[in-house]
């Protein structure tokens, strides 16, 4: 069945591929300020990927911002935040103007704050509609704790809406969980669009800093072709490490920890790991 998916990936849209491969790689040794990690498909491990990369960034003595631009808010309950007790939450600093200061959590694990999210975030894509620079306001609510952090990683919401709009802007590079299941680039290229129409009008110094292929399982066939047909458009783009599909990892989160906590010897544990390097080794 992949085969006749490939048909679709070697017309022109291929090409657009091909561009965002050559023109927005990262250059070695760049600055890192913000990434946001986006998908507007979800159940990809997108916000997994954000708790357990900040996690493991923390254990290599980075000091990292979470931010939780999803209003399903499940980066706050997965870091053991309980998303509806908190008085003020991201909503509250984009449209209400609420410090960051008064929002921002400590959490759960040394070196990592958040700054939680529920369901009231929901409503900002329609408040900031008439809001002048809109897409600008997460940008500049981060600006204010510049020097504060060594990393910030932005959970955007599965969509291409308002607020993952605002986290691209914000960001300094793009990181894209890949699912290894069969729709897997259904959708890429209107993100790969998205991108460049923020490069060239909101963000120019935005780029992708890489792919990386989730829930992966070296028994299926499936697995290994999507990683195939992945590599094949992203080029070095794609990370080495990829993610399996680990029943541990899917369990952490209803306990409110990273793996590195929940049980740092499990297969999913040891990937994050490895892939914390890999970012740290392109930044």
């Amino acid at each position: 069945m992949l085969e006749k998916k490939k048909k679709t990936y070697d017309n022109a849209r291929w090409f657009t591929f091909r561009s965002i491969n050559d023109t927005l790689m990262v250059e070695k040794g760049a600055y890192v300020k913000t990434i946001a990690i986006v998908n507007q498909k979800g159940g990809v491990g997108k916000t997994t990927t954000a708790i357990n990369l900040a996690a493991y960034l923390a254990r290599l003595g980075k000091k990292v911002l979470l931010v939780d631009l999803d209003p399903q808010g499940n980066a706050t309950s997965g870091l053991g935040i309980d998303k509806y007790a908190s008085e003020h939450s991201l909503y509250d600093v984009l449209v209400k103007g609420v410090s960051i200061d008064i929002v921002r959590h400590s959490t759960n694990v040394d070196k990592v704050d958040l700054i939680p999210s529920n369901h009231n975030l929901s409503g900002a894509e329609i408040d900031l509609v008439s809001v002048a620079d809109r897409e600008h306001v997460l940008s500049s609510v981060l600006s204010k704790a510049e020097g504060e952090y060594d990393i910030c990683l932005i959970d955007c919401p599965p969509s291409l809406g308002l607020l993952s709009v605002n986290g691209l802007v914000a960001a300094d590079y793009v990181f894209v969980p890949v699912q290894t299941e069969f729709y897997a680039m259904e959708g890429m290229g209107q993100l790969v669009q998205t991108i460049q129409r923020i490069q060239q009008n909101l963000n120019p110094s935005l780029s992708i800093l890489g792919v990386v292929l989730t829930m992966y399982d070296s028994r299926t066939s499936l697995s290994s072709q999507v990683r195939q047909e992945v590599e094949r458009v992203f080029g070095d783009l794609v990370f080495k490490t990829v993610i399996p599909r680990n029943v541990r990892l899917a369990e952490a989160p209803s306990h409110g920890e990273p793996i590195v906590q929940y049980d740092k010897w499990s297969k999913g544990a040891r990937s994050y790991k490895a892939l914390a390097k890999e970012v740290l080794n392109r930044l």
